[in-house]
């Protein structure tokens, strides 16, 4: 795997963001490989141990459409979320456990935080998980979510978009991100999305694709994510990847 072209990513803080400059490290990142190197009988369970097969998603924890009913239906547009999740060298990742989170068709998150003035949907609750195939494939169920006011700056309003968390062999490969839908006009005010450098911004952005769109029930989006997960072979190396990349990383 080649290394990380950090110039595709946004920085910690990012000043137009307002909370970046409150939760954004100022220090310098802590190189796990060296801190291996100077204690080499201890190791960092967290970091070292084996994620894989430890994750069991449910049945319909994908299938956001149908995993919070209450006797009916969530209102809103149904769409499908699909695509794979590869490495940089463009191979398949199996096993990856994502989970995705989103406000629902009112443009509310089924929190007690958001107290924004929109309907809750009780048929919706927002979250679902699943693992990447053999092919490195996954596939969700869900209804679009809407953009939202925020206390970013006067008159702030969020993108459509979705959350994603990717979660490889070991919890540092772990990979948060957002999903946005294209041709959405709030994406040129929105200081997340243009934390991201313009040259990556494109990878943020899911692509129609009526091969993933179910007829006479849901329109399809392509979303691949990549990933660069931690190797073992090469301390270098593995300092270098035990970050994450992706095609889509806020």
């Amino acid at each position: 795997m080649t290394s990380i072209d950090w110039s595709q990513h946004p920085p910690f803080i990012y000043p137009d963001y307002k909370s970046s400059v409150l939760r954004g490290p100022t220090q310098s990142m802590l190189d796990i490989g060296a801190l291996y190197a100077k204690a080499s009988a201890i190791r960092m369970g967290e970091l070292s141990g084996s994620l894989t097969d430890r994750f069991v998603p449910g049945e319909a924890d994908h299938d956001l459409i149908r995993n919070a009913q209450q006797g009916g239906a969530p209102l809103g547009e149904r769409i499908v979320v699909s695509g794979r999740v590869l490495n940089q060298q463009g191979k398949p990742v199996p096993g990856v456990l994502i989970e995705i989170w989103q406000a629902n068709s009112c443009g509310r998150y089924a929190h007690k935080v958001d107290q924004h003035d929109a309907p809750l949907d009780p048929n919706f609750r927002g979250v679902g998980r699943c693992l990447s195939d053999r092919d490195g494939s996954y596939r969700f169920y869900t209804i679009k979510p809407a953009a939202y006011p925020w206390k970013n700056h006067p008159n702030a309003w969020r993108p459509q978009h979705i959350h994603f968390s990717l979660i490889g062999q070991s919890i540092d490969s772990r990979l948060v991100t957002q999903m946005y839908f294209p041709g959405d006009p709030l994406l040129g005010f929105d200081p997340i999305f243009n934390a991201t450098p313009g040259s990556a911004q494109e990878r943020l952005i899911a692509t129609l694709d009526l091969g993933i769109t179910e007829a006479d029930f849901a329109l399809g989006y392509h979303f691949d994510i990549v990933i660069a997960g931690c190797r073992a072979t090469g301390q270098e190396e593995k300092t270098a990847e035990s970050r994450t990349a992706t095609n889509a990383e806020s």
